[in-house]
C-alpha cells in the first residue's frame, strides 16, 4: 500500500491481469476458428464447407466438405462427404470422397468410398463399394471455383434453340 489507494491497487491488478489474460483469449479464438463442431441436439439441412477440422455430434442431410472431419458416435449424415482425413463412429448414407478414411468399431456406412488409404475396424459396418483413389481428393476449396454449365436445348432437338447459361 506504500503510498497508493486501494482504488490506485486495484486498478493496477486489473491492468496487470488484462494483461495476461490477452495472449489466452487471442490463443482461444484462433483455435475456435480452427475447429468446428454441430452437437448432438443440431440438424442440418444443406452445404456445409468448411476449412478446418469439424466434428459432428449431431445429424447433417446434405454436402459436407472440410480438411478434417470426425462424425462420432450416434452422429448421422445422409449425403456427400469429402475431406482429406475421415473418421467415422456414426452412420452414414452417402458417397465419401477422402484421402484418408477411418471406420471406427461403431461405424455403419451405406455408399461408395474413394479413398488413398481406408482402415475398416472390426465389428464396423461397410455396404457399399471401395476404390482407391491416389488423390481421392484435393485440398477442400471453400469456395467453389468452376460452375457447371447447363444447356438448354428445344424439344424437337433442334439445335437453333441452343442456350448455354451458368447455373446456381
Amino acid at each position: 500500500m506504500f503510498g497508493k489507494s486501494q482504488s490506485e491497487t486495484a486498478d493496477s491488478h486489473r491492468d496487470s491481469a488484462s494483461v495476461q489474460r490477452m495472449p489466452r483469449s487471442a490463443a482461444a479464438s484462433s483455435a475456435a476458428s480452427e475447429a468446428s463442431s454441430i452437437s448432438s441436439g443440431l440438424s442440418i439441412v444443406g452445404k456445409i464447407v468448411g476449412d478446418g477440422a469439424l466434428t459432428i455430434f449431431g445429424h447433417v442431410k446434405g454436402e459436407l466438405r472440410a480438411s478434417t472431419v470426425v462424425i462420432a458416435e450416434g452422429a448421422q449424415i445422409e449425403g456427400e462427404v469429402s475431406a482429406e482425413e475421415l473418421t467415422i463412429g456414426g452412420y452414414v448414407k452417402g458417397t465419401i470422397h477422402a484421402n484418408r478414411v477411418k471406420l471406427n468399431s461403431t461405424a455403419v456406412v451405406e455408399g461408395d468410398i474413394f479413398h488413398r488409404t481406408l482402415a475398416i475396424e472390426e465389428n464396423a459396418r461397410f455396404e457399399g463399394t471401395s476404390r482407391r483413389n491416389e488423390n481421392a481428393i484435393d485440398k477442400p476449396s471453400p469456395v467453389q471455383t468452376k460452375r457447371p454449365q447447363t444447356q438448354i436445348v428445344s424439344i424437337n432437338g433442334d439445335s437453333k434453340g441452343k442456350e448455354t447459361f451458368d447455373s446456381d
